[in-house]
């Protein structure tokens, strides 16, 4: 026990939580934090905009599995980052958003930013609160840890006062079982129950949510797959049963006689359950229930978990003959090259350009921009990502409207050392809008959709990273071999064929 400040009990309860990195833009309201950070050894990496630190936690928490923090200061700065947290929300992303406040004296006066923050901000989180004393300070960021990883994980947002961090107190930091979920246990009756009806099924399928996606649920679930012969499904992409990534999805999930939705909500992407034939029974199962599912045999015979294998992994044939051009097609193909090793991760944002890279490329590990279908979420993921795995190769794959977002990050990538490669791809156009303008109201009405063939290359290199401008498929190989090799980031921008998203 000692004489802490309220900032000092915030830092090192991070410190003890085992924080390496607190996402942040400096404002006011948090530089009592930015001071204490110093002697909780806590590694601060500064952003340019506030929604991009949100990002940033997001990646962290799906790869890691560590509660991804983020710092913002107040007011202004809380509000920008807010519509981060839905696409964190969507994802069932582990993180806390930690907020500057105006101070707990000041408020209903007109204080400084004063702002409704986490009534703004609930909606968007599994938990959202105002801390109104010093003395609850490490206790209300214990409970938000522990909130964000509990099964389904999610974002948490605490707002915590000028007056709070700067308040002095005889305070104690959590102890370090105070900071970590209890896991979630259910009854062996409840285990063998599920076993026994996907064993009565014909056709039975797991389908789980954006929250088993990372690298390290995949694997449980493979494990699951391979001993049950049942199908096990991640869904996590905006477009649903119609994800490029998952072929022929919608025909697997129209066949199955018996559904466990394992963290998978009946939403939109399973068009409210309408993907399920009439006769289809269909649960709704905790993840961590599935997950200790151990059967003793496998459960269902072999023809229809390769019947579903060969429907997941169709892509139409004719995608083989596209060459010596730039479609999106030829573009993903050559830089799959570039995600060798155990680590590599791949980042994909929406768009149009974003899906193609869903659909064609693979990674051992993968951030998408995930179930919220946000745009620009890739350069902070991918800084993410490479701060998390500094020796794996990191691709992301975004479009040119995508790439207004956050291009300021680049700047950030810079000052970090986060040697990942950005492929932009630039059909001058924000085309997912034109192809729904086009597809719905006629090509004399798609207007005022279109972007300039801004050199997005040259752009980067200004900002000190490594940029090229592709404009030719003999350019192509040449310009990703060298920003793979450039040991800084690395953007190239490649003029694509205007082509609609893929769809089977």
């Amino acid at each position: 026990m000692s004489a802490l400040r309220g900032a000092d009990v915030l830092a090192r309860t991070l410190a003890a939580a085992g924080t390496r990195y607190v996402f942040t833009l400096s404002g006011n309201h948090v530089m009592p934090v930015f001071d204490a950070a110093l002697d909780a050894k806590l590694d601060l990496v500064h952003v340019r905009h506030e929604a991009a630190a949100v990002h940033m936690a997001d990646a962290w928490g799906r790869l890691t599995g560590e509660p991804g923090i983020a710092l913002v200061t107040g007011g202004p700065g809380h509000a920008n980052a807010l519509g981060a947290l839905y696409t964190a929300l969507a994802a069932q992303s582990p993180l806390v958003l930690i907020s500057g406040h105006a101070p707990l004296a000041e408020l209903g006066r007109g204080a400084f930013q004063e702002m409704a923050q986490a009534e703004l901000a609930a909606p968007l989180t599994k938990l959202s609160r105002t801390v109104q004393s010093a003395q609850s300070l490490g206790a209300e960021l214990a409970r938000a840890l522990r909130e964000a990883r509990s099964s389904p994980a999610g974002p948490v947002h605490l707002s915590v006062p000028n007056d709070v961090l700067d308040a002095r107190l005889e305070a104690i930091i959590p102890a370090r079982q105070e900071l970590f979920a209890p896991a979630q246990t259910y009854s062996t009756e409840e285990a063998e129950s599920l076993l026994e009806l996907l064993g009565r099924a014909e056709r039975p399928v797991i389908v789980c949510g954006p929250g088993g996606a990372h690298a390290r649920g995949r694997a449980r679930l493979e494990e699951l797959e391979g001993a049950s012969g049942v199908p096990v499904i991640v869904m996590e992409s905006p477009r649903g049963v119609n994800d490029p990534a998952l072929g022929r999805l919608a025909e697997v999930l129209a066949r199955a006689d018996l559904a466990l939705l394992a963290g998978k909500r009946r939403d939109f992407t399973l068009r409210f359950g309408a993907a399920f034939a009439a006769g289809c029974r269909v649960l709704e199962v905790p993840p961590a229930l599935v997950a200790r599912l151990r059967p003793p045999r496998r459960l269902n015979s072999g023809a229809w978990l390769d019947e579903a294998h060969t429907a997941l992994a169709y892509r139409p044939p004719e995608w083989n003959a596209i060459q010596d051009s730039l479609h999106p097609v030829v573009v993903c193909r050559a830089a799959q090259e570039l995600l060798s090793g155990p680590d590599a991760v791949l980042v994909c944002d929406g768009g149009e350009f974003g899906q193609w890279a869903q659909a064609c490329m693979r990674a051992p590990q993968r951030v998408i921009n995930g179930p919220a279908g946000s745009i620009g979420s890739a350069l902070p993921f991918a800084a993410a990502a490479k701060l998390a795995f500094p020796a794996a190769p990191v691709v992301a794959m975004l479009g040119d409207g995508t790439f207004g977002f956050h291009m300021a990050e680049i700047d950030t990538a810079v000052r970090r050392g986060l040697a990942y490669v950005a492929v932009i791809g630039n059909d001058a156009c924000w085309n997912a809008e034109y192809q729904i303008a086009l597809r719905d109201y006629g090509a004399g009405r798609a207007h005022s959709l279109d972007l300039l063939p801004t050199r997005y290359g040259a752009v980067a290199a200004a900002m000190g990273a490594h940029g090229e401008d592709v404009s030719s498929s003999s350019q192509l190989h040449g310009a990703l071999a060298r920003a793979a090799q450039a040991s800084k980031p690395a953007c190239v921008n490649v003029m694509i064929e205007r082509a609609a998203a893929p769809r089977y």
